[in-house]
């Protein structure tokens, strides 16, 4: 493994930022302290600073020595999620329901060593490299409100590459894939009107309650009758709220859950269809329909030679064995799709471990993302942080993009 000696040399320094983020969570938009944190240690180290955009996102400039035709942006994320920790070993959150539960302090950190690095190297580099820290990607859409407050207007970039731990895979491992690597993320609610009577009397009334049973029901037939059966995609009901008392059939009901797609092909059918088919049947059933339904994340896709350019680098780092570059994509969602619809780039996963690296004092549960007993794995911190930094500088020491004329 080919970490570089400086960044061995600060991993101390680095691993106490992490655990001193990870102790103050911040959620969406609310990422205050972080953002400071963030943007002094960057102006301590001599980095150019920008601030503002989607809130309380942060941009560091890095210019090379050397003028130079590329830009490349690297992005982090700065939020906590709104859950309960359960570890307490000393760097556990000092905030009730808040905690870092999927590592975006160890994101932060492993971007804050890369750019340590950089300017530490004398900017011995011809280009431009932006370390993006982005606010809200838990359900906030931050790297969207960035980019609409002019994040690759104002910092014009050539490519921009995400990273994300990745519990179950060995520390010092790799794993991408071209294409779709996370889905997009959507949410629905159907509310469904009926006419409330006594339960007893069931003739007298129009019942929500076997309508919504019902189109439960029809519902799935999306997935098993109308979506091409080697298109990935889930639509999960994950709440149904009607009634009050056994006695009484009620007045309403609603149903609320995901879909979660790896195309906007497969998406936009399975929209289309959950609507006719909730307006038939609640038709047929004599009940009124509202329907809504909240495109919040698109998936994740990586570019094909982004990819092949990222697997390279991550090879020349931890070998050939250690770079999983066709993993299986995950239903899970990450903003970062945002940003991929805008440029070329590329979204890795580098490993976590199982768990055994956590303090004593850890949860009783598994480390895995979302979970209140989870922990980042600071061995991680020079290894990405050494990715980084030679993702950048093998980037930018490309030949320049041959000129298309008018």
């Amino acid at each position: 493994m080919k970490i570089l000696e400086p960044i061995l040399a600060w991993r101390e320094e680095i691993a106490a930022l992490r655990r001193d983020i990870h102790a103050h969570p911040e959620l969406a938009f609310e990422e205050f302290r972080t953002a400071d944190l963030v943007a002094q240690r960057l102006q301590d180290w001599g980095i150019d600073v920008d601030r503002g955009l989607g809130g309380t996102g942060v941009v560091g400039i890095i210019k090379g020595k050397q003028a130079g035709p590329r830009a490349v942006g690297l992005r982090a994320d700065l939020d906590a999620l709104p859950m309960q920790e359960i570890n307490t070993f000393a760097h556990a959150s000092q905030h009730g329901g808040k905690m870092h539960a999927c590592g975006h302090d160890g994101h932060t950190a492993m971007l804050l060593g890369a750019a340590r690095y950089l300017v530490a190297q004398h900017r011995d580099f011809a280009g431009t490299v932006y370390v993006i820290f982005q606010p809200a990607e838990e359900g906030g859409g931050g790297a969207k409100r960035m980019i609409d407050d002019g994040l690759f207007t104002r910092f014009p970039m050539d490519a921009v590459f995400g990273m994300h731990n990745w519990p179950g895979m060995r520390a010092g491992q790799f794993g991408v894939t071209a294409g779709p690597i996370m889905a997009s993320a959507n949410e629905f609610v159907i509310r469904i009107t009926g006419k409330g009577t006594h339960a007893g009397m069931p003739h007298l009334g129009v019942d929500p309650v076997m309508t919504a049973v019902q189109l439960a029901q029809s519902l799935q037939t999306i997935i098993t009758r109308n979506r091409a059966p080697l298109e990935a995609a889930v639509l999960s009901i994950t709440q149904i709220h009607t009634g009050s008392a056994d006695n009484v059939v009620p007045n309403d009901a609603e149903m609320r859950g995901t879909v979660r797609t790896f195309t906007l092909e497969t998406l936009d059918l399975i929209e289309r269809r959950m609507e006719e088919i909730a307006r038939h049947t609640c038709a047929a059933m004599n009940c009124d329909l509202e329907f809504e339904f909240m495109r919040n994340y698109p998936p994740t896709i990586n570019h094909a030679a982004e990819t092949a350019f990222a697997v390279e680098v991550m090879r020349d780092i931890v070998g050939q064995d250690n770079v999983f570059d066709k993993v299986t994509p995950t239903m899970g969602a990450e903003d970062f799709a945002f940003m991929l619809q805008e440029k070329p780039g590329c979204y890795v996963w580098i490993g976590n471990g199982s768990g055994d690296h956590r303090d004593a004092g850890h949860g009783a549960g598994p480390c895995m993302l979302h979970n209140g007993s989870y922990d980042f794995n600071d061995e991680l911190i020079p290894l990405g942080a050494t990715y980084w930094s030679q993702l950048a500088l093998k980037w930018l020491a490309q030949p320049a993009a041959p000129q298309t004329a008018a």
